[in-house]
């Protein structure tokens, strides 16, 4: 067997392999897969870019964010943190204000960042868009492993504050041990150059910090090749995270005005909905279904500049 090559882990893999384990280990995971019909709610958007300036560019993406951050006012529990202590069997669930979308982007080298995209349930489909546009601007002056060396070093630190020092000095012995496995951080000039940058041009530990529900736009990278997710990671200490697939051309049965069945192609947004278990049932994620539903259905409700 002929070894091709070996990658050790950087720090970006690092911190989604502590963050995955820590999910995978002590969550609950509950998953359905939500499929929608929106081939009323894209011809209406199609129609709606129309009437757009030429400079205003609101993607589909955009809208459907802001479909689910308004889904997500109906069901207060999925915008939410868990703290439980499983030795004592005891906790608190902590609904917010703010929906603070934790979003993968995928950066200039192919690497990817999930960021803290806050208070998205309060921004109009303009804010969101530029919001989007100033966060990729940002994206582009960021070294991403100085700002992930940031968020890790902030992590240790919170864990030694916890007590949590067995956990914080194995983390620092596999950061700083071996040249292989080594994490380093800029030096020198380099250093003293990218902290120059302002923090409003670039992004930092505050905009890696965990949002309150994880929002992962899969389709966006699989269009072209049908399918579903079946299974999302939650990220702690986060109790629900949705995964949308690529809209999708789907023979369904639909009824005509006099009640008769017939088949008819529909454009189906595949949508997983995961949740954690200690914190939710069903019951609690019907109403963001529910309120999507009339969405949807009603789209001018939505498409407003």
């Amino acid at each position: 067997m002929r070894v091709i090559d070996i990658v050790r882990f950087n720090i970006q893999r690092k911190i989604v392999a502590s963050q995955t384990v820590a999910s995978w280990q002590n969550i609950p995971h509950v998953s359905y897969i939500f499929e929608p019909d929106v081939t009323d709610f894209i011809e209406k958007y199609n129609e709606f870019k129309k009437t757009l300036p030429e400079d205003l560019h609101i993607t589909l993406n955009t809208v459907i964010v802001k479909a689910i951050t308004e889904g997500l006012k109906a069901a207060p529990k999925m915008n939410a943190h868990l703290h439980y202590e499983p030795k004592l069997v005891r906790g608190n669930f902590t609904t917010y204000d703010n929906i603070d979308v934790s979003m993968p982007w995928i950066l200039p080298n192919g690497e990817m960042m999930t960021i803290n995209m806050r208070d998205m349930g309060n921004r109009s489909l303009t804010n969101i868009t530029n919001y989007m546009k100033k966060t990729q601007a940002r994206l582009e002056k960021t070294n991403l492993q100085e700002a992930m060396y940031q968020v890790s070093l902030d992590n240790t630190l919170q864990n030694l504050q916890k007590g949590r020092f067995v956990q914080s000095i194995a983390r620092l012995i596999g950061s700083k041990t071996q040249k292989r496995h080594r994490v380093s951080p800029l030096k020198g000039d380099e250093k003293k150059a990218y902290d120059m940058i302002p923090d409003s041009e670039k992004i930092t530990k505050h905009n890696l910090e965990p949002g309150t529900i994880t929002i992962s736009n899969v389709g966006a990278l699989t269009r072209g090749n049908p399918g579903k997710i079946a299974m999302l990671m939650i990220i702690p200490p986060q109790v629900c995270a949705i995964g949308l697939g690529a809209v999708t051309k789907t023979p369904i049965v639909a009824q005509d005005e006099n009640g008769k069945d017939y088949i008819k192609i529909a454009q189906i947004l595949p949508m997983n909905i995961c949740f954690d278990h200690r914190a939710m049932d069903f019951g609690d994620i019907k109403p963001f279904m529910d309120r999507l539903r009339e969405i949807f259905d009603n789209p001018e409700t939505l498409l407003v500049p």
